[in-house]
């Protein structure tokens, strides 16, 4: 039986990685839990690309020198750090070759229960082992987040689904589908409908469908009033991705807003030629009402000029994004929920990501209310994984200190306490 670690980290995709990789370089001990990729391989529609670009697509080890690009290079993949979409299975094979080759005692077990402890958490796994840690961090990711409007949540998912339940939407050839939503997983979805065969409307409350610009090269001038960050051009990305703890000291409110508006729905440029003039868009509208009626689902939308329009299809997808509700992560009680204090529906963290439970640590989506939009993204680890890392050794290294000193007992502390006394003057 392995002995228990100092650090349990729940999640094995690209934050829990990244940090597991920094861990073993700085020698804690830790224990990491789950299925490798796990969201990217099951809830990402099969063929499609990141939105992200190749350089800021990787996962992060301390020696940096595992990235895309030396993966795809070692593969014989094509890459560019702009300009050519990473396919998403590139992107999954890569995070598993990260995986086999600096986590390698990653255990693929389910976390189904977490308790606190008077020195830590007790871990229990899905074949009923247990074991304790000291400190815990809750790497789960997207996938146990995905949202859908009440409007839609009320109904049957044989009609109506999240897009992340599709990993392949064959089953919809010749159907009536309707996509809700206006960014890239709905225009990805509308995308490989049409390329099944499905007839696709995209519903949307914006005005217009936003693509991002095809990238292209960049003068001195673009660099200077735009420069390049992992989130896109732009002061204000690169200030995300590179001072994400200025943005830990603004206040509240001005977080939580930030973070739900900037770098909002957009799709990718070069899904627009498979969409436009093909999926009809339904554009500032929204679903005011909707039912199941003989195995149809029946839209009432609002117009923007206040009028109605109903439409019928044989399923509803809703591309309608994510939203941080830690009730939904199935091994979190709600007696240890009702103690984490909150930002929003996110924990509230310290600038070492800790929350309000001392000892309990959340990465990724969850981080993001706290450090900004960049957690929302895989480039997010790069500032994560070393910074936490970092602060993990410290406190593995003091509790050790502690431990020995227990350990020797009281009068090794006597003759300690007896041999700083004389070394005073006089004494």
């Amino acid at each position: 039986m392995l002995p228990d670690p100092d650090v349990a980290i729940i999640g094995a995709g690209p934050y829990g990685l990244s940090l597991a990789a920094h861990l073993e370089a700085r020698n804690v001990s830790f224990r990491i839990f789950g299925t490798p990729m796990q969201t990217w391989r099951t809830a990402m529609l099969q063929g499609t690309h990141l939105k992200s670009d190749g350089f800021a697509s990787s996962l992060y080890e301390p020696s940096g020198t595992f990235t895309l690009r030396s993966y795809c290079n070692e593969v014989g993949v094509p890459f560019a750090d702009t300009g050519v979409p990473v396919p998403l299975e590139t992107f999954i094979a890569y995070g598993l070759a990260f995986q086999e080759r600096y986590v390698p005692r990653l255990d693929q077990r389910d976390i189904v229960d977490l308790t606190q402890t008077q020195t830590g958490f007790t871990l229990r796994a899905e074949d009923g082992a247990s074991f304790n840690a000291r400190r815990v961090v809750v790497a789960a990711g997207i996938g146990r987040f995905h949202y859908l409007p009440p409007v839609l949540a009320a109904l049957p998912p044989a009609q109506v689904s999240h897009s992340a339940a599709h990993r392949t939407v064959d089953r919809f050839a010749g159907q009536d589908v309707v996509v809700v939503g206006a960014g890239a997983s709905a225009i990805d979805m509308a995308m490989e409908l049409l390329r099944v065969g499905a007839r696709v409307r995209v519903v949307a409350r914006r005005r217009a469908i936003q693509f991002h610009d095809k990238p292209g090269p960049r003068s001195i001038w673009d660099s200077l009033t735009a420069p390049m960050s992992g989130l896109g051009p732009g002061w204000k990305s690169r200030l995300c991705t590179d001072a994400p703890l200025l943005f830990h000291a603004m206040p509240e409110r001005f977080r939580i807003d930030v973070v739900r508006r900037y770098l909002g729905p957009a799709a990718c440029w070069f899904t627009r030629d498979a969409v436009e003039g093909r999926a009809a868009f339904m554009l500032e509208r929204q679903i005011a009402h909707a039912a199941v009626q003989e195995g149809r689902v029946h839209l009432t939308l609002t117009c923007a000029d206040g009028t109605a329009e109903d439409i019928t299809a044989d399923h509803v997808i809703g591309a309608t994004g994510y939203r941080v509700d830690l009730a939904r992560l199935p091994f979190l009680p709600a007696s240890l929920r009702d103690q984490i204090r909150l930002c929003g529906t996110s924990p509230a963290l310290s600038t070492k990501f800790e929350s309000s439970v001392h000892g309990l640590y959340f990465v990724g989506i969850a981080a993001a209310n706290s450090f900004g939009p960049v957690s929302r993204f895989a480039y997010g680890a790069r500032f994560t994984a070393p910074r936490l890392a970092a602060h993990l050794r410290r406190c593995s290294v003091s509790a050790r200190v502690v431990q020995q000193e227990k350990d020797q007992g009281s009068s090794s502390f006597l003759k300690r306490r007896t041999k700083k006394l004389l070394s005073f003057p006089g004494v």
